[in-house]
Order: C-alpha cells, then sequence, then structure tokens
C-alpha cells in the first residue's frame, strides 16, 4: 500500500519482503542513535522471517525523492480494559539528514491513521527518558506520558530459567 503524504519527493509505503535488508538497516540506525547498537542480535534474516513470513509486525517504509529515509515498525496488541485490539509503535526513525522535512510526521501520522481505521483503542509505544527530540514530537501530536507505569521485561535468559521451573 502506498501512504498519501503532502510532502514533496516523500513516498510511504507498506515494506515488502524484498525490503528486508532495508529495514535490518534502519534497525541499526536507531539502536545507534539510542546507543544501543550492541544490543542488536537480530539479522536480515531474522527480520525476514519474523515479518513477512510469520507476520508479527508491519513496517511503514519512507522514501524521500528516492532515498530510504526512515521507518516505522508496529504491531496490534490487546486492551483487556477497552476490550479492542491496540497499536503499538515499536521504532520511528528517521536518518537524521532526512530531518526536519516532516518524514516522521508523516510515518507517525500512517501509523496512528491505521490505528484509527482498524478502530483500535489506542496507540502505545516507549520513548528514552533521555530522547527529548523525540519527547517534544510526540507532545506536538498531543501525545501524553503515562508516569503511572513502569515498563518491566524478561530477557531471553530470564524467560529460559522461567520456562525450566
Amino acid at each position: 500500500m502506498i501512504y498519501e503524504t503532502k510532502i514533496e519527493g516523500l513516498v510511504l509505503r507498506d515494506a515488502e519482503p524484498s525490503d528486508a535488508g532495508t529495514i535490518y538497516n534502519l534497525i541499526r540506525g536507531i539502536a545507534e542513535y539510542e546507543k544501543m547498537l550492541d544490543e542488536v542480535t537480530a539479522t536480515e534474516d531474522d527480520i525476514r522471517e519474523s515479518i513477512f513470513v510469520r507476520g508479527e509486525a508491519a513496517v511503514i517504509l519512507a522514501e524521500y525523492n528516492g532515498e530510504t529515509a526512515g521507518f516505522a515498525l508496529y504491531f496490534r496488541n490487546y486492551s483487556t480494559f477497552l476490550g479492542r485490539a491496540n497499536m503499538y509503535l515499536e521504532d520511528l526513525f528517521v536518518y537524521p539528514h532526512m530531518r526536519g522535512k516532516g518524514i516522521g510526521k508523516a510515518l507517525f501520522t500512517a501509523v496512528a491513521n491505521a490505528a484509527y481505521n482498524r478502530s483500535d483503542g489506542r496507540m502505545d509505544w516507549v520513548c528514552l527518558n533521555w530522547n527529548k527530540p523525540s519527547i517534544e514530537f510526540y507532545k506536538s501530536m498531543g501525545a501524553k506520558a503515562m508516569s503511572d507505569w513502569t515498563v518491566y521485561r524478561l530477557d531471553r535468559e530470564a524467560l529460559c530459567r522461567l520456562a525450566e521451573r
């Protein structure tokens, strides 16, 4: 699918299996920006398999004047309180040299529109506390910080330990 934008030269489109390498490079780009590149263990094949074979997530790619500019990776989860599915935005990233052109806003809006059109109850995501430019961007889009919640995580090693009990 191609998404409508008002920015000349910008194309937003659903990623295809042949885009797995591009998605992998964008993931490495956001990890580098977030100073977490050493945590990327995924491979291009992992991305291809999980997104395009198992359908675990979806990706919208942004191309500006024919050059890859950024992406949004999202999936659906469920709210028992709302009794409906929600959109979860896992990653939104625009290469630094492409920022300031409205590409991030266009990607964010495309995901929000997908959530709205699917009658999702809400859209959630997390943002690193030190990432002030992103925090200000999200606030400008109407987002509210959920200060009453803390994110917890079990990594693969912890899952393994629990599964062995």
